[in-house]
């Protein structure tokens, strides 16, 4: 088996594992982030849920960075990942430089921090659409068809994933789902921002050192987060 093969496989394993009760769903849509990172060569990933009100907010990224851009791209509603959630269909762009027009905004910020490409695709299942992940590069023109086909499937067995965990309940309580997801993010980068301001860790630094502590203690990463916000847990303990 090729390393990309063994990437691939863990990437679906880990999105396996939101098949059992209690997945930590912050966690593993983070993990699904990096893995694409990793398989497709890119620079950076990140995935966007829909909330209750149906619009898109960041629920997961490959780095603090990707998380700042995201934020602006749905701050702003301009951008792929945007696109690609209202059109329900993969948004493509080789070359931002030739997108400045559609998206001012996004195109200029995206291209000032050296990424040049952008393939935004959706996270659906047959008429359920409740986000989509965006991959950026630094390198200019298309990913390849076969890197594509992968990723969207990688979309959309998160996405089964995700509706599985409340395949049971109905469509008011996915929408309770997500909103947590969401919710919970925002948990995790308050402590972020707490752990880098006292330790003096950048913040994916500090967001690894969330990571590895929850992991180390058999602790939920929200868990943990809510702790270190509400100064329960000695902050030089988690940096080491």
């Amino acid at each position: 088996m090729t390393q990309r093969e063994e990437i691939l496989a863990r990437a679906f394993v880990d999105v396996a594992d939101t098949l059992v009760a209690d997945f930590d769903v912050v966690d593993f849509l983070t993990v699904l982030a990096m893995r694409c990172v990793e398989l497709f060569e890119l620079s950076e990933a990140a995935l966007l849920l829909a909330d209750p009100q149906r619009g898109l907010q960041v629920a997961a990224s490959s780095s603090h960075e990707m998380y700042v851009l995201e934020l602006f791209e749905v701050q702003h509603e301009d951008g792929p990942s945007v696109d690609c959630y209202r059109l329900g269909e993969p948004v493509l762009c080789d070359d931002l430089h030739t997108a400045l027009a559609r998206w001012p905004r996004f195109a200029r910020k995206a291209l000032d921090s050296g990424w040049t490409s952008a393939h935004a695709l959706p996270m659906h299942l047959r008429n359920d659409l409740i986000g989509s992940l965006n991959l950026l590069r630094a390198e200019t023109g298309s990913l390849p068809d076969t890197d594509l086909v992968a990723a969207q499937a990688l979309a959309d067995v998160a996405t089964i994933g995700i509706l599985q965990h409340r395949a049971a309940e109905e469509h008011r309580l996915l929408a309770e789902q997500l909103q947590y997801a969401l919710h919970s993010r925002v948990a995790v980068e308050q402590a972020k921002g707490v752990l880098a301001e006292h330790t003096g860790l950048d913040m994916d630094d500090a967001f690894s050192a969330l990571r590895q502590y929850a992991r180390n203690h058999n602790v939920g990463l929200v868990v943990l987060a809510h702790a270190v916000v509400e100064r329960r847990i000695p902050l030089a303990e988690i940096r080491q």
